[in-house]
C-alpha cells in the first residue's frame, strides 16, 4: 500500500500594509480598501490599544475589539462593500483630520449584526467619519449613520408611512399626551 503524499498548505497571501508616509486621507483611503478586502486584521496596522472608535449605539476600543467588531460586520454582512462619496483631509503638523462621506451596501445574509440575527434584506447605509491620524495611526473615529434607515431596512422598524409605522406614531403619540397629563 503507497502512503499519501504529505500535503503542504499553500501560504496566506501576505497583508496589504498602510502606505509609508501615507496623508491621514491615503490612510483612511487604505483602510477602506482593506474593508472592502474584509481583512479585518489587517485593520490592526492603523489600531493601537489606545483607538477609540465611536459608533451611534456604542464606543469601541484598542485593536483587539475593533478587529473582532470589523470580524463580526464581515460575517453578518458577506458581501459588504464601502464607497467612498467624499474625502476632505485637514492635515496638521503632526496628524490630521479626515472627513469622510460613505456608503456601505451589502445583504445581511450572515450572522447577527448588532444582536440582530440574519434577516437577509439588502442593507445600503450612508455614513460619514471623523478620523484623527497621528504617526500613520488612527487614534480615533466617529462614525454617523441613520440607525432608522438600518432598522428599517432589515425589518427591526416598519417602513416609513406604512399602516404600521402610522400605527406605532399614532398610539407612542396617545401615550406621550398622557404622559404630559393632556
Amino acid at each position: 500500500m503507497t502512503a499519501e503524499p504529505t500535503r503542504t498548505p499553500a501560504p496566506d497571501p501576505p497583508r496589504p500594509t498602510p502606505p509609508a508616509d501615507a496623508s491621514p486621507g491615503a490612510l483612511v483611503r487604505w483602510t477602506i480598501d482593506v474593508i472592502n478586502a474584509h481583512d479585518a486584521a489587517a485593520l490592526r496596522q492603523v489600531f493601537s490599544a489606545d483607538t477609540r472608535e465611536r459608533f451611534p449605539n456604542r464606543t469601541v476600543r484598542g485593536a483587539d475589539d475593533l478587529v473582532a467588531w470589523w470580524e463580526g460586520v464581515f460575517a453578518a454582512v458577506p458581501d459588504l462593500a464601502m464607497t467612498i462619496e467624499g474625502l476632505s483631509e485637514n492635515p496638521a503638523e503632526d496628524g490630521g483630520e479626515v472627513f469622510l462621506r460613505w456608503r456601505l451596501s451589502g445583504h445581511h445574509t450572515g450572522g447577527e449584526w448588532e444582536g440582530i440575527a440574519p434577516t437577509g434584506a439588502r442593507v445600503d447605509l450612508d455614513g460619514m467619519d471623523h478620523v484623527v491620524v497621528a504617526d500613520g495611526r488612527v487614534i480615533s473615529n466617529f462614525v454617523i449613520f441613520d440607525q432608522m434607515q438600518f432598522a428599517r431596512q432589515v425589518g427591526l422598524l416598519p417602513a416609513d408611512g406604512s399602516r404600521l409605522d402610522v400605527g406605532l406614531k399614532s398610539a407612542f403619540n396617545v401615550l406621550a399626551r398622557r404622559r404630559r397629563g393632556r
